[in-house]
This record gives C-alpha cells, sequence and structure tokens, in this order.
C-alpha cells in the first residue's frame, strides 16, 4: 500500500497567525489589519507551482497587504509558520515503512519553505520515502495530474493509496481520481485512524 501524507497540520502543526505576528511587528501594521487582508490567492498559487521567484512572491505578498518588508524581514515571518512536528505520525510512518509500505509526502510549498524545514526537522525525511513537492513537480493540489504523477511514479493504482491533507479541497481532488482520502481535521484523526491498522 502507498500512504501518501500531507506536510502541514498533517506531520508538522503550521500557524499562518504566527507569520502575521511577525511581519505585524516588523512593518508597524495593526495584526487585525492583515488577518483581513491576508489570502492564499494567485501569488499562493504560482510561488508553489514554481512559476515565480521568491523574490516576486515577497513582492506580490507585501503589495497585497500594503506593507513595507524587506525581502529578509519577510522571510523571517515566512518561516514563523513551523510550530512543531507531532511525533505520532512520525511514529506512525515509521511502523508503516517497517510493515513494508511505501511512505511519502506530497505536500504544496514553496523553495522558501524548502530551504527551512528540512534542517529543522530532519525527522519528517527520515520518516519518508520520498518527498513529492509541489514547487518542483510545477503542479499542486488539488490539480488532478499532481495525484495522478505520484500515482504513476510509485507504480501503483489509485486503489492501492491512502492519502492524508487537512485540506477539504485536496481531499476531493485526490478523490476524484480515485485515491481513498483521510480529512484530518485535528491532530487525532490520524492516530486514530492507525489505531487499529498499524
Amino acid at each position: 500500500m502507498l500512504y501518501i501524507f500531507d506536510l502541514g497540520n498533517v506531520i508538522v502543526d503550521i500557524d499562518f497567525n504566527r507569520v502575521l505576528g511577525v511581519w505585524s511587528d516588523l512593518g508597524r501594521v495593526p495584526l487585525s489589519t492583515l488577518q483581513s487582508r491576508f489570502n492564499m490567492g494567485e501569488n499562493f498559487k504560482k510561488h508553489e507551482r514554481g512559476e515565480i521567484t521568491d523574490e516576486q512572491f515577497a513582492a506580490g505578498i507585501c503589495a497585497e497587504l500594503d506593507i513595507a518588508l524587506s525581502f529578509e524581514q519577510f522571510t523571517a515571518g515566512w518561516q514563523a509558520v513551523f510550530v512543531d512536528i507531532r511525533k505520532d505520525v512520525i511514529a506512525i510512518m515509521h511502523k508503516l515503512r517497517e510493515q513494508g509500505h511505501r511512505v511519502v509526502i506530497l505536500s504544496n510549498t514553496n523553495r522558501l519553505h524548502c530551504h527551512y524545514w528540512p534542517s529543522q526537522y530532519p525527522e519528517v525525511q527520515q520518516a519518508a520515502d520520498k518527498l513529492y513537492l509541489s514547487q518542483e513537480m510545477g503542479l499542486r493540489k488539488p490539480e488532478a495530474a499532481i495525484y495522478q504523477n505520484v500515482l504513476a511514479e510509485e507504480r501503483v493504482t489509485a486503489d492501492q493509496a491512502i492519502f492524508f491533507d487537512d485540506n477539504q479541497e485536496n481531499i476531493e481532488g485526490a478523490r476524484a481520481v480515485g485515491i481513498t482520502s483521510v480529512h484530518v481535521t485535528d491532530a487525532a484523526v490520524i492516530p486514530a485512524y492507525f489505531a487499529t491498522r498499524v
């Protein structure tokens, strides 16, 4: 069986309010103002597909938020998104691999985060057989092609895969191509799912 795990709020807790908090302090703009302006729009999608540079992404987000930040300040806030790993999920991933299953990560992510989190959380990469990252693939969830590419690369059919993600759209995208998918609404979902399975 192929087990496909998302990264944010599935293996690693993330919180975009932490990002906005840093930018609020550095840019001297009220947090509530940034929260009201922040959205994961076209800039996010292009950056996650690797279609624009980190600098273009930063400039675009700063323009949307109407905040003046240097690229270094932007990056300092951007990396504050990571809270901590979910150790119980890491343990489950290791156990699945010990049982002979294939375990991969499929994440909508970007170069800035990929330059950061592997050094902060080496145990994440150690728990997976392979990382499938949107900006390297030129695709992002919930696009059907990203799931199909993973299945093709792993040489399995959709009915041989199980997918875990915290985003309902991504879950629906995976289900549309025939992958059994589990919506991770909180930290208890994955341990509960595997309680009687591993």
